[in-house]
């Protein structure tokens, strides 16, 4: 399997979950435990994780964003991540903290896609920009995107992506459990009513 670095987007200000949702338990562990063993299993090497955003985890680099808001300013951060590491990996693995029923088996086989452009799924015609691969080249973009507004979906939109549909990513056994939000204390209730605690 590539090389890649794993990073996981910890910002946000976790306001419609009332508390920070990186330390809400879920069957007993915290939302980041369920996602960080989920980024680990999924690498070929586990020293090459780092968390992007306020909310440390224990044993893992932690690297504030960059300025701007949403997902893009933590990718913007994953170059400060790669010299922290000491490597230049082709590629980044994201996962958003608050998908805490994150499949390894679905972030293996966004990696194992990955031809040098950005690896997203889609689900209900939305790309799932926070589970996902990117190229290292997208850092920079990110960065300027994160600084003058633009949005996730809007900075894709300029670039050559490879969609992974439902009828891809259903034969890996997901069901769409692997980018579900939890953002608020209803999101916590439906997840586990679906898809039973993760692991």
């Amino acid at each position: 399997m590539m090389e890649a670095l794993g990073a996981i987007l910890a910002g946000g200000a976790s306001s419609r979950m009332g508390e920070n949702k990186a330390m809400v338990e879920i069957a007993g562990r915290s939302m980041s435990a369920w996602t960080a063993d989920a980024l680990t299993t999924a690498l070929t090497d586990s020293s090459r994780r780092v968390v992007l955003g306020s909310t440390p985890i224990s044993g893992i680099p932690n690297l504030e964003d960059r300025p701007g808001d949403g997902p893009l300013s933590g990718l913007a951060a994953v170059a400060d991540a790669a010299d922290l590491l000491g490597f230049t990996p082709r590629a980044v693995l994201v996962v958003a903290v608050d998908h805490p029923w994150v499949r390894p088996d679905t972030l293996g086989a966004l990696l194992s896609r990955y031809d040098g452009v950005p690896v997203v799924p889609v689900h209900h015609d939305i790309r799932q920009v926070t589970c996902a691969v990117y190229p290292m080249s997208i850092v920079a973009a990110a960065s300027d995107a994160a600084t003058t507004g633009m949005g996730f979906q809007a900075l894709l939109d300029e670039m050559v992506i490879d969609d992974v549909t439902p009828d891809i990513w259903a034969t890996w056994g997901e069901d769409g459990r692997s980018w579900f939000s939890v953002d608020a204390p209803q999101d916590l209730a439906r997840g586990l009513d679906r898809y039973g605690p993760p692991g």
